[in-house]
C-alpha cells in the first residue's frame, strides 16, 4: 500500500478526528459537533465541509489555488471570531498530527510515516494560504469598521434601540433617587 491509498483508506477516521479537534477549539463545541442542520449550525457544517474538501484536494495533489475555496469556508468563519491568527490557522496544521495519530495505530500505515514529508509540505502550503486568507478577511473587517466610523453608521449598529436606551436611562434614574 502506498501513502495515497492509505490516506484514502483512513479518510473517514482522519476526517472525524480532524473535525472534532477543530470544533473543540470553540466554546460551544458540543453544539457544533451534534447539530447536522446547515441552517441551525452553519459554523459546524461549514467547518466539516471545508475540511473534508481540503483533505480530498490535498490527497488528490491539487494545486494551492484549487483548495482556496475550501480554506475560505473554514478561515472566513474563524476570522470574524475571537481567534488570534495562530489559533485561526492551527486546524490546518493539525492535519499533520491527526494523520500521524491515525497511521500510528495501524501496522501497515505505520510503515508509511516517513513518506509523509511531501504531504506535510502541501499541508504547510495550505496553512500559509490560510494565513493569507485570514489576514485578508481581518483587513476587510477593519476597513468596514473604519467606513462605519467615518459614515456615522456605527451609531445604528453599535447602540441599542432607542426604546431600550430610554428604559435603561429610566432605570438608572430611578436607582439614583
Amino acid at each position: 500500500m502506498n501513502l495515497i491509498e492509505a490516506l484514502r483508506q483512513k479518510r473517514d477516521k482522519i476526517l472525524a478526528l480532524w473535525v472534532e479537534r477543530t470544533l473543540d477549539s470553540y466554546i460551544s463545541s458540543g453544539f457544533f459537533k451534534q447539530s447536522r442542520d446547515k441552517f441551525a449550525n452553519p459554523v459546524g457544517t461549514n467547518i466539516q465541509e471545508g475540511l473534508t474538501t481540503l483533505f480530498d484536494m490535498l490527497v488528490k495533489g491539487a494545486a494551492a489555488r484549487e483548495y482556496a475555496g475550501a480554506l475560505d469556508q473554514v478561515i472566513r468563519i474563524r476570522a470574524v471570531q475571537e481567534f488570534s491568527p495562530a489559533q485561526a490557522v492551527a486546524p490546518i496544521l493539525e492535519l499533520k498530527w491527526v494523520i500521524k495519530q491515525v497511521f500510528s495505530t495501524d501496522k501497515e500505515c505505520k510503515l508509511l510515516l516517513p513518506e509523509l514529508d511531501s504531504f506535510d509540505c502541501d499541508v504547510d502550503r495550505a496553512a500559509l494560504a490560510a494565513f493569507d486568507l485570514y489576514m485578508e478577511c481581518r483587513d476587510r473587517l477593519h476597513n468596514a469598521r473604519i467606513r462605519e466610523l467615518k459614515s456615522g453608521s456605527y451609531i445604528l449598529t453599535d447602540s441599542s434601540c432607542a426604546s431600550a436606551a430610554i428604559k435603561q436611562n429610566l432605570q438608572d434614574f430611578s436607582q439614583m433617587s
